[in-house]
């Protein structure tokens, strides 16, 4: 199915032997492949795909994309919110970096209790500043260009700046968020001019949205860099309205803003039948949860069972109970909790989990495991938290012509964030993210509030790799605590069952977090609800969820870009 592209050192080595062969009876060397954008919106993935053009690394686009996608996109991503970054080499090799939100230094376990010492209703801490983590995208792309990057940087804003300043029209799924969302799109005065008219109804279909107060924030950090946005004038607005709208004494300083910095993390890495994937680790439960998944059913023949079959999606539902189990009591940011990274994707331990799967009947529960420990500190007895669902995020996959690829998660959490904005961007709801509750039966969260401390995140930027070492696959997916089965039920169809990254990623949807599976409303998998009823999933139902996945795959030569159908994504070639 793949072709390995001719060596340079080999075609080197066939000239030399054919030293009598003229120029002219040689064939043309062929052009490197064309690099590859794949994000939420084409018109962020043309940003990207501009970069590549005017001779750009992945890196480049990668930014230029989330940047461009601020514009478009506000209701899911943006530079007010944070990311996890994954670039993996032709060669080999894999980085991570966590832009992960950061809660103030003030926040304590109890940020969410209110005073009687009970949690605060959900919605009532998402549009405060309770919610609002320091941004972490901007810092991201600083450190991820001064790496990698092959353009200026100020170059990477012009397709973003000229959205933002000669304005974008409102397409029918954002209009469907300004409908659905408009307690948060229009809770700030900025958020309500902007997208909704005098009667305050939101702007129709094809209506030119200009929105110069971000273009002009943009610019900014185009011309001084990203010290722009987390020192100075910015840091201060910032700071000083997400305080005001803390209900606590303490809330975000400027000084919390300008000791934000993007990290350096392990990337996350096991061998699933002939290939090796990579992904994000903690604060991230993303590569773990989808590593697990996938390694809990090595045991069992997907491939002949294909994708028609119930006992597919009985076996995929079980693995997710078990994988899920684990993420819910032993997933945190490692800065602050002892996590087994290595010892939940352990192949001893994983197989032993996959062992508890029967391909004749669903578990009665599904409880978190025992881990080996790995590297780190002795593992503390860690119990569940009460962390609300959430979807929201932007998922985009980019490769260059020289073999590199970017697979970046960027998240303002929820639809329009906090419904805060500043700068004409809108601010993140990240921390509700943690826990509300810092303890539960005595034994404390590792999911709860701390200074500092990043929230907990389903994001799944992955890389694939084949037995030969070839990076064949970059993919992600928003959509919250979906994301790892989104990324997991893809992996399956494109290893499993042979499937492009297209058609794997339109497959229906499957999500068993617990004890009940949800199936994808108005697809065939709605038709094997009796089966999965009979093999033990009694309350097996239907769910609308909010799926959207993008990717790039290494296929017959060429990078081919694969968006989710169920979203206005599109792939763009350089």
């Amino acid at each position: 199915m793949l072709l390995r592209t001719v060596a340079p050192a080999l075609a080197l080595a066939l000239l030399g032997a054919c030293s009598s062969t003229t120029a002219s009876d040689l064939p043309a060397t062929p052009a490197p492949p064309a690099g590859m954008v794949s994000a939420a919106d084409p018109r962020a993935a043309e940003a990207g795909a501009e970069m590549l053009r005017a001779g750009g690394s992945a890196t480049d686009a990668a930014i230029a994309t989330m940047l461009a996608l601020t514009v478009v996109e506000p209701q899911s991503s943006g530079i007010g919110g944070g990311g996890f970054y994954v670039r993996g080499t032709a060669d080999g090799r894999v980085e991570t970096l966590d832009g992960r939100e950061a809660a103030p230094a003030a926040a304590t376990p109890a940020w969410f209790l209110d005073g009687n010492g009970a949690p605060r209703p959900f919605l009532q801490a998402v549009m405060s500043g309770l919610s609002v983590g320091v941004p972490g995208n901007l810092r991201l792309a600083e450190e991820a260009h001064r790496r990698h990057g092959k353009l200026e940087w100020a170059r990477l804003f012009e397709p973003a700046i000229a959205l933002a300043r000669d304005g974008f029209t409102i397409t029918e799924r954002f209009h469907e968020y300004l409908g659905a969302a408009r307690d948060r799109a229009a809770f700030d005065a900025e958020g309500q001019a902007l997208f909704y008219d005098e009667a305050g109804e939101p702007l129709a279909v094809g209506t030119l949205v200009r929105n110069p107060a971000l273009a002009e924030t943009l610019a900014q950090i185009a011309r001084a860099g990203p010290d722009t946005f987390y020192l100075g004038d910015n840091a201060a607005a910032l700071a000083v309205r997400v305080a005001s709208e803390t209900p606590h004494p303490a809330g975000m300083t400027t000084e919390d803003v300008a000791a934000y910095r993007a990290k350096d993390r392990p990337p996350v890495c096991a061998a699933y039948r002939s290939y090796r994937i990579c992904g994000m680790g903690p604060p991230s439960s993303g590569a773990t949860t989808v590593l697990a998944i996938l390694k809990q059913l090595e045991g069992f023949d997907l491939s002949a069972l294909g994708p028609h079959s119930p006992t597919s999606w009985h076996l995929f539902a079980e693995s997710q109970r078990l994988a899920y189990a684990d993420r819910e009591l032993f997933l945190g940011d490692t800065d602050f909790v002892a996590v087994p990274v290595r010892g939940l994707v352990d192949d001893g331990y994983l197989a032993r989990r996959g062992a508890l799967i029967s391909a004749e009947h669903a578990m009665a529960t599904a409880t978190a495991g025992s881990p080996p420990p790995g590297d780190g500190p002795p593992i503390m007895a860690w119990a569940d938290g009460d962390e609300p669902e959430e979807n929201g995020t932007s998922h985009f996959a980019v490769t260059d012509k020289w073999g590199n690829a970017v697979s970046y998660t960027s998240t303002v959490e929820g639809p329009f964030g906090s419904g805060i904005m500043v700068g004409g961007y809108s601010l993140n709801n990240e921390l509700t993210d943690f826990s509300f509750s810092p303890a539960k039966g005595g034994k404390p969260v590792a999911n709860r509030v701390e200074g500092g401390k990043r929230p907990r995140s389903s994001m799944a930027p992955t890389l694939v790799y084949d037995a030969e070492g070839r990076l064949v696959l970059a993919i992600g997916a928003a959509g919250g605590s979906t994301i790892p089965i989104q990324v997991s039920k893809a992996l399956i169809g494109y290893l499993d069952w042979g499937l492009s990254a297209q058609e794997a990623i339109a497959l229906p949807g499957l999500y068993a977090p617990g004890d009940t599976v949800f199936v994808e409303p108005g697809t065939w998998l709605e038709d094997m609800l009796p089966q999965l009823r009979a093999l033990g999933h009694a309350g097996a139902t239907t769910r609308r969820m909010p799926f959207k996945a993008n990717a790039v795959e290494w296929r017959a030569g060429r990078w081919v870009g694969a968006a989710d159908p169920r979203s206005e994504g599109k792939a763009v070639p350089e």
